[in-house]
C-alpha cells in the first residue's frame, strides 16, 4: 500500500491529537467551573456543553457551518484577518474538538463529584486557597477519570465523520480522516479497501479499551500513588491576600477588608441562626481555654454549628467572634472564607488526603512557613501523636487509631485559636477508643486555644470536657459545668440525652414530698420541687439494695429480668407486687458483678431504696 494511501491515517491520528489537547483543556476547566457552580442556571448550562453528545453529529456540523460559515458574523470577521476555516484542517480539529469535549467534560465532573466533600472542606480549614485545592486535591484525586476521559475523547475525535464532513468536506491528503476514507471507499464499491480501515478502526478501539480497563485497575496502586504524588510539588497558584466576603442587598457576597474589626475579649462566641430540614438552628455559647463538649441525639445540629464556625457552612443570621476577631456578621455582612479563620477540624472520617503520605497530610497547612520551622513543627507534632516511622506511607496503609492521631495533628500542627472535633472518636473500636481518648486529653490540656467536641456519647464528653451544652432539635436545652448537668438537669429532654434511664410522671403532694406516679410510690425529695413538676427520675446506678424496708423511699420489689455486660449486670425490677409478665416492671438497675453475685441469692421481695438526694426533679 502506498505512502500516501496512509493520509487518513496520519490525519486522523493528528486530529485526534490536536483535538484532545483541546478539549482536554477546556473540558477540565468546564468541569471544575460546574463542580462550584451553585447558581440556578446550572442545569441549563450543563445541557449546553452536553448537547454534542446527544445531538447527531451532521447537526453539529451545520450548527458550526452556520457559526463559522462566509456569511456569518463570525466567518466574515474571520475573512478580514484573512482567515479561512471552513473546509481546511482546522475546520477538522474544530469539528472533533466539539464532538469530543462532552466525554472529557462529563467524565472529569463525574470524577469531581465522587471526592469526598470532606476532603475539601479540611483543606479550606488548613489555609488552602481554592485554586491549590484544584491542583494539589481536586485534579490528583480525580486523575483516573481523568485519563478515562482523555483516552475517550480521543477515540471520539479519532472516529468523527457527520461533523467533520459537514464543517471540512472530504480532501484527500487535507481534511479525509479514516471514517470519511471508509465511506467513500464503501460508496464507491471498493469494500476490500473499506474493510482495511474498519480493522485499522476496530484494532484503535480495542486498544482505547484495553488502556482504560488496566488504568481503572492501578488506580489505587503504587503506581497511582506516584503519579498522584507528584501533585503535591505542582506549583499551587496561590493569589493574593483576599478580604472577606461581603453580603450585598441581592444575597451575593463582595470583598470587603475586615483587619479593623477586632475586639478585646478572647475565646468564641457564637449566636447564630440556620434554617435546617425540619428545624431552624438557634445555637448560643461562649467557650474559653476549658474544652466544650456539645451533646445531641443525630440530627440536633452539633455538627452544623462546627460547619458554621469553621465558616463551611454559612448561618441564615447571627454573630461569629473568635479572640476579638469577627468571623461571621450577618448585619454588617462579614463572613470570613474558611481559609483565613485559623480553625482546625477534626472530621469524623478523618479527612486524610488518600494520595500523600502521612507527612504530606501533616505539613499539608504549612504551605507558607519556612522549610525549617515547617520540619520542626512537623517532628513536634509527629512526636507528640506517636507517628513516628509512618511518615512515608499512605493513610490507606495505616490503622484507624493512627489515622485518627495523623487527623489531630495536622489540625494542631498550624496552630489554630480554635480546634473542632467533630465526633473523632466514633469511628474507632473499644479499645483504641479508649487508647486516643487517653492521648486526646493529653493534648488538649496543654493546648491554649478554644476546643469545642461533639460527640453523642456522655462518658467521653464528660471524662474530656469540663462544660456541656446540649442541643435538641437546633435548640440549646442546657449549658453549664459537666456535674451540674448530670447531677441537675433541668428538663427531661436533657435528662434523656444524658442517659438517665428511669423516669415518672410526678406532683406535689407537700413541699418535700412527691407521689410518683408511674412507679405508684410517695417519695421524700431533699430539693426544693419546681412549680411545674413533671417527672421525677434516678439513674441507674444511684439504687441501693438494704436488707429491711425501715429507711424512707424504701419499697418492696421482684426481679423480672437481666442482662449482663463483661462488668455490669441491668436489673429490672417491678415494685410491691410480682410481676406479671416479663415487660412488667418500674425500674432498671445497673449494679457491679460483684454486688450481683451477693444480691441474687436473697429471697424475694427484695428492698430497694431511692435515695432522696439522687432524685432528679424536673420540668417539661
Amino acid at each position: 500500500m502506498p505512502y500516501s494511501d496512509l493520509s487518513p491515517l496520519w490525519i486522523s491520528l493528528k486530529t485526534a491529537f490536536v483535538a484532545t489537547i483541546f478539549a482536554f483543556l477546556v473540558g477540565i476547566a468546564a468541569a471544575r467551573w460546574m463542580y462550584g457552580y451553585r447558581g440556578k442556571a446550572k442545569g441549563l448550562i450543563d445541557g449546553f456543553f452536553t448537547l454534542p453528545l446527544v445531538l447527531p453529529p451532521t447537526v453539529i456540523g451545520f450548527l458550526l457551518l452556520l457559526l463559522l460559515g462566509r456569511n456569518s458574523p463570525v466567518g466574515q470577521l474571520l475573512k478580514q484577518l484573512g482567515i479561512t476555516i471552513i473546509f481546511s484542517w482546522s475546520a477538522t480539529v474544530i469539528a472533533a474538538t466539539v464532538v469530543a469535549f462532552p466525554l472529557m467534560y462529563k467524565t472529569v465532573l463525574s470524577a469531581f463529584k465522587q471526592i469526598d466533600k470532606d476532603l475539601i472542606h479540611c483543606a479550606r480549614t488548613l489555609g488552602a486557597s481554592e485554586w491549590r485545592i484544584f491542583w494539589q486535591i481536586l485534579l490528583p484525586l480525580a486523575l483516573p477519570g481523568v485519563v478515562s476521559g482523555t483516552i475517550l475523547a480521543f477515540a471520539r475525535a479519532l472516529g468523527e465523520f457527520g461533523a467533520t464532513l459537514m464543517l471540512a468536506g472530504s480532501i484527500p491528503g487535507k481534511t479525509q480522516t479514516m471514517p470519511i476514507a471508509i465511506f467513500f471507499a464503501a460508496e464507491a464499491g471498493k469494500m476490500g479497501e473499506a474493510l482495511n480501515w474498519v480493522l485499522l478502526m476496530v484494532a484503535i478501539a480495542l486498544l482505547v479499551i484495553a488502556t482504560i480497563n488496566y488504568w481503572s485497575g492501578t488506580q489505587h496502586s503504587a503506581k497511582w500513588h506516584a503519579i498522584a504524588h507528584w501533585f503535591s510539588w505542582l506549583p499551587p497558584f496561590e493569589g493574593g491576600r483576599e478580604g472577606d466576603l461581603k453580603r450585598g442587598t441581592r444575597g451575593r457576597y463582595k470583598r470587603t477588608d475586615y483587619r479593623g474589626i477586632r475586639y478585646g475579649n478572647k475565646g468564641l462566641f457564637v449566636n447564630l441562626k440556620k434554617q435546617l430540614p425540619g428545624f431552624t438552628l438557634d445555637a448560643q455559647l461562649e467557650a474559653n481555654g476549658q474544652p466544650l463538649g456539645l451533646l445531641g441525639t443525630s440530627g440536633s445540629g452539633k455538627s452544623m454549628t462546627l460547619r458554621c464556625i469553621a465558616g463551611l457552612d454559612s448561618p441564615n443570621q447571627g454573630r461569629i467572634v473568635l479572640n476579638g476577631r469577627v468571623l461571621f456578621d450577618s448585619q454588617r455582612g462579614i463572613n470570613i472564607p474558611s481559609r483565613q479563620r485559623r480553625i482546625g477540624f477534626v472530621f469524623q472520617n478523618y479527612a486524610l488526603f488518600p494520595h500523600l503520605t502521612i507527612v504530606q497530610n501533616i505539613a499539608f497547612g504549612l504551605q507558607n512557613l519556612p522549610k525549617l520551622e515547617r520540619r520542626q513543627r512537623i517532628s513536634k507534632y509527629m512526636e507528640m501523636m506517636q507517628l513516628q516511622g509512618l511518615e512515608n506511607r499512605y493513610p490507606e496503609q495505616i490503622s484507624g487509631g493512627q489515622q485518627q492521631r495523623v487527623a489531630l495533628a495536622r489540625a494542631l500542627v498550624i496552630h489554630p485559636e480554635a480546634l473542632l472535633l467533630d465526633e473523632p472518636l466514633s469511628a474507632l473500636d473499644t479499645y483504641l477508643r479508649s487508647r486516643i481518648e487517653r492521648l486526646l486529653s493529653e493534648t488538649l490540656s496543654t493546648y491554649e486555644g478554644v476546643t469545642l467536641f461533639v460527640t453523642h456519647k456522655l462518658e467521653e464528653a464528660y471524662r474530656i470536657c469540663q462544660n456541656l451544652l446540649i442541643l435538641s432539635q437546633g435548640n440549646v436545652i442546657a449549658n453549664d459545668t459537666k456535674e451540674t448537668i448530670f447531677e441537675r438537669p433541668p428538663s427531661f429532654e436533657v435528662a434523656q440525652v444524658t442517659e438517665c434511664k428511669n423516669f415518672s410522671t410526678a406532683r406535689m403532694i407537700e413541699p418535700q414530698t412527691i407521689e410518683a406516679l408511674d412507679w405508684g410510690c410517695t417519695l421524700q425529695v431533699v430539693e426544693p420541687i419546681p412549680n411545674k413538676l413533671t417527672y421525677v427520675g434516678i439513674r441507674a446506678h444511684h439504687f441501693t439494695f438494704p436488707q429491711h424496708p425501715d429507711g424512707e423511699n424504701t419499697f418492696p420489689c421482684w426481679l423480672v429480668m437481666t442482662s449482663e455486660t463483661q462488668h455490669r449486670t441491668t436489673l429490672y425490677i417491678k415494685l410491691h407486687q410480682p410481676p406479671g409478665h416479663a415487660q412488667d416492671y418500674h425500674l432498671q438497675v445497673e449494679v457491679y458483678k460483684e454486688k450481683w453475685a451477693n444480691l441474687k441469692d436473697r429471697p424475694f421481695p427484695w428492698y430497694v431504696r431511692l435515695d432522696p438526694l439522687r432524685l432528679i426533679l424536673m420540668e417539661q
